[in-house]
């Protein structure tokens, strides 16, 4: 346009003027339609109730056409400066008063309260000349968990957990529930040599229990400066160790210096989840207190000096130099 001009006013040739008149208009309409295009849209995100950092989460979005005789055309939606919806979504039409859907995944890198997220409408109709855009704020309030991934070394200590709960129930003499064939992986112990031989099949003996063992996890809110970053680990390490034996079946208490809940007796694994997503280490705090009970116990500590010798006999303490683990035996760690 800038060329076209000089050039008309150079030669005074109506025909530049005129070319130079039809580029401008052409410019102005394609902006001004444009600026109708985007104007009117309404974003709305559906997300599930229960979201975890660093996993793939589906989500809905809903784009509106508030405007009930003017279509949008070609709009653009994309996520700025660190949104969690990093994959553009486009739309070709948007029909006056129409509701549109589409499905993304959206990815939480940290725990915690994740509110006034981004959004930006772009659109090039009708020309392609120029971009209009126009940036949304969505005020709206999300609560992501933990990361529940598996950490190295988890599968030994899930197993070890598990191995340990069993173990006090053994030789109780429990009531006799009922007799079924044997399943991959059982212990022979079990195995009913009489009804084996008169079915030709193993069997084995299925006894009831009262209650499912029961795991402590233990978190230590005092935590320093330095260690900061290890607490973090930490609270991952409490949420992957709830939610697996949760889902298990086993009764799980969780209990901090402020806060204790007993699943599911008291409430359900969700309960754990959305505490330590909002959880936050402390400058200084009361040590650990032990309670004596029958139970396979785990203690997330940055300073295990603070907990009394002696008194936690057999339980897990991790800290920052065995946990996270390096490829050794989780075991090792138990005093």
């Amino acid at each position: 346009m800038l060329l076209t001009g000089l050039a008309a006013f150079a030669s005074a040739n109506n025909l530049l003027f005129l070319i130079l008149a039809a580029m401008a208009a052409t410019f102005l309409v394609s902006g001004f339609i444009s600026r109708l295009g985007i104007a009117g849209l309404e974003l709305d995100v559906q997300l599930p109730d229960h979201i975890s950092a660093r996993r793939k989460t589906p989500a809905r979005l809903v784009m509106r056409n508030t405007k009930k005789r003017m279509a949008s055309f070609s709009i653009q939606v994309v996520g700025v400066e660190g949104s969690v919806f990093t994959t553009p979504v486009y739309f070709p039409l948007v029909v006056g008063g129409a509701e549109l859907e589409t499905s993304v995944e959206v990815v939480f890198e940290r725990r915690g309260i994740h509110s006034g997220d981004s959004f930006e409408f772009s659109s090039r109709f009708p020309f392609g000349l120029a971009e209009r855009r126009i940036r949304v704020l969505m005020n709206r309030e999300v609560l992501v968990y933990p990361a529940l991934q598996a950490q190295p070394g988890f599968a030994r200590l899930l197993a070890d957990i598990a191995g340990e709960s069993e173990s006090p129930f053994q030789g109780r003499g429990h009531d006799f529930y009922r007799i079924r064939p044997y399943e991959p992986f059982e212990s022979a112990r079990n195995v009913d040599w009489r009804s084996t031989a008169h079915t030709g099949d193993l069997q084995v003996r299925e006894f009831a229990r009262e209650q499912e063992p029961l795991i402590s996890i233990l978190l230590d809110l005092e935590c320093g400066e330095k260690s900061r970053p290890w607490f973090e680990r930490a609270v991952e390490g409490c949420a992957y160790l709830a939610w697996e034996m949760a889902q298990r079946g086993a009764r799980v208490r969780f209990r901090t210096q402020d806060w204790e809940i007993l699943v599911p007796v008291e409430g359900d694994v969700y309960a754990i989840l959305k505490y330590l997503a909002l959880v936050s280490p402390r400058f200084s705090s009361n040590p650990l207190q032990h309670r004596f009970e029958p139970s396979v116990t785990i203690v997330f500590t940055a300073q295990p000096r603070r907990l009394e010798e002696g008194v936690w006999t057999g339980a897990r303490i991790l800290h920052p130099g065995c946990y996270p683990f390096d490829g050794t035996d989780p075991g090792a760690t138990a005093r």
